[in-house]
């Protein structure tokens, strides 16, 4: 069953619907879903509100926004590498034969003016954090930039959007339909510069599954430079970095957050992290995987961490 068959949605909508999904790749629709959450629940703690229609209408256009940019971006990244990804991902749906070039490209082009306009209708700081995201990815995929064949400037791209973009426009977006200061607080810089140290592990350790179609095709990643062994420890190194500056941040007393919750959960989870770690087999493609699937789930865990202790605080 392939996707150039005509009229596929409403003949097959549930298989369809299943190519859509993995075409959006889920991983980072939960990311985006749970980043957008935790950012309004951290203004609404600033502000010393609670939830009403109003501002829960402000939230749902967000995150729509956010949504539709997200598949912009990956769905374009899988437009430029069906010959990579059938070699790194054919279970993916352009790889697989599951939705057609064509198919592939009305998606990227409606996800994407579709995100644009939803965050023009709700604020001038959604618009640039939508606007400024799909820019770099753009660049990050489309030829004839492509920043991802290098992998400083791909590296840059991730944790540019993941740490500082997302995570500081839909603070301010968020603090404006609110009402009160759009001003940045000591909590929202702590965050920003976590998921930013953290989008740093993640972007490297992506390409580690990923060797084979890379060096075939001519992708330079840090693993292809670097090997794998020396990339994961380098991830090791650096989450310990995030896990470790976290918990100092709140034995230093960290405005906004009760820190003994703060304090405690990164403890846990910088345990279990090295953990898990321990037992990866590199030779394994699919623990390699596994472990890089784990590394996202530790990322979402940060979005409810800081909205829980911000509102413990």
């Amino acid at each position: 069953m392939t996707a150039t068959r005509p009229y596929r949605l409403l003949r097959e909508p549930a298989a369809w619907l299943y190519s859509f999904w993995k075409f959006s790749r889920p991983h980072t629709i939960v990311g985006t879903s749970l980043s957008a959450i935790a950012l309004y629940a951290i203004a609404l703690a600033q502000a010393d509100q609670l939830p009403t229609l109003t501002n829960l209408g402000d939230l749902l256009g967000a995150w729509l926004a956010c949504l539709c940019g997200n598949v912009y971006i990956v769905g374009l990244n899988q437009l430029e590498d069906v010959a990579i990804d059938r070699v790194n991902k054919p279970h993916l749906p352009l790889a697989a034969g599951e939705f057609s070039q064509r198919q592939g490209q009305w998606l990227v082009g409606l996800t994407g003016a579709a995100a644009l306009l939803l965050a023009a209708l709700f604020g001038g700081w959604l618009l640039l954090t939508v606007g400024l995201s799909l820019a770099i990815g753009t660049a990050y995929s489309q030829p004839p930039i492509r920043l991802k064949r290098f992998p400083f400037w791909a590296a840059l791209c991730i944790f540019a959007v993941r740490g500082a973009i997302v995570n500081l426009g839909l603070f301010l977006h968020f603090s404006q339909q609110l009402g009160v200061s759009a001003s940045l607080p000591p909590v929202i810089w702590a965050l920003a510069l976590f998921i930013l140290v953290f989008s740093v592990a993640i972007a490297i350790f992506k390409d580690i599954p990923d060797l084979e179609g890379d060096r075939r095709y001519n992708i330079t990643t840090f693993t292809v430079l670097l090997g794998k062994p020396a990339i994961f420890n380098l991830t090791r190194v650096i989450l310990s970095l995030c896990y470790g500056g976290a918990i100092a941040a709140g034995a230093l007393g960290l405005p906004g957050v009760q820190p003994l919750v703060f304090i405690g959960l990164h403890a846990m989870l910088i345990a279990v992290f090295w953990g898990r770690s321990l037992g990866v087999d590199l030779g394994n493609k699919g623990a390699i995987a596994q472990f890089y699937q784990f590394i996202w789930k530790l990322f979402f865990l940060e979005y409810l961490l800081f909205p829980i202790a911000c509102w413990l605080a």
